[in-house]
């Protein structure tokens, strides 16, 4: 790394987010990282303790946010790259999910994230630099099956990201969406599914977990590669706003684009039927 940044890592206790925190100490960088369990982490992570902040945070609180960013900028005076990657995934399909279960998708992933941005900016604009990076999905570029609330949540992450990268660039602040496909972690295991209660026997939900979960073990992703991606990321001048990570990722994302380009060619003349003459 050229020089030593600050890392703030939402859901470093496991996963992608365990990983990247594990890259970063290990190339010399210091990491206020978050989770629900930090005890967790702490027996994970050995090393690098004067390098690491274990805070225990739950990011829907927008005070104990607040609180946490406080906490790392007194030890370490600075915030240069933020991660989030803290997110929650619930299976169900649109009619079977209840307004309290579709809320807490939301609110995990996209309100929460906005909380966090609200709070670090203030910070990363007096230092006129910082890279934002949010986590989206593959399933944040296109709908699929049993998956609408955590698709409209991703999706939500890619617009508020694209929104938030025009409003910040005049401050020297650059934002990256990434966009993973399956990677090898928890995120695919049984124990750490959420499914929704009110199961419509006609959609066969269960179907669709198994599905689901028959990816656990087998994903194409490796961690470990997607956290040097970040490294090399957080070191251009340039980085990309949108970055699938992963072929899966890649290869869903471009064939969307392509079929989506042709929709639009086929309707071409309804959609500028519309105009004033």
């Amino acid at each position: 790394m050229s020089k030593q940044k600050v890392w703030l890592i939402t859901g470093a206790s496991k996963g992608m987010g365990l990983e990247i925190t594990k890259a970063v100490l290990s190339n010399g960088g210091e990491v206020i990282a978050t989770s629900r369990n930090t005890e967790t982490l702490l027996e994970k992570i050995v090393d690098y303790k004067d390098h690491l902040l274990p805070v225990k945070l739950d990011i829907t609180k927008e005070k104990d946010v607040e609180n946490a960013i406080s906490k790392g900028i007194e030890k370490f005076g600075r915030i240069d790259v933020v991660v989030n990657n803290a997110g929650y995934n619930l299976l169900g399909n649109i009619e079977e999910l209840s307004d309290t279960e579709f809320r807490e998708t939301m609110n995990v992933n996209i309100f929460a994230m906005a909380n966090i941005i609200r709070k670090v900016l203030p910070h990363l604009r007096r230092q006129k630099s910082g890279h934002i990076i949010n986590t989206s999905s593959m399933m944040g570029y296109g709908g699929y099956a049993g998956n609408g609330s955590y698709n409209a949540s991703k999706f939500a992450v890619i617009g508020l990201s694209e929104a938030l990268a025009q409003e910040v660039a005049p401050f020297g602040i650059k934002v990256t969406i990434l966009a993973p496909g399956t990677f090898r972690t928890s995120f695919m295991n049984e124990n750490s599914l959420n499914v929704a209660k009110n199961k419509i026997d006609a959609y066969n939900l269960d179907k669709q977990v198994e599905l689901f979960t028959g990816f656990d073990g087998k994903q194409l992703g490796d961690p470990e590669k997607l956290a040097e991606v970040l490294l090399k990321i957080t070191e251009m001048s340039n980085p990309p706003l949108h970055l699938p990570l992963g072929s899966d990722s890649y290869n869903a994302i471009s064939e969307l684009r392509k079929n989506e380009e042709k929709e639009m060619e086929r309707w071409k003349a309804l959609s500028l039927s519309t105009d004033f003459k």
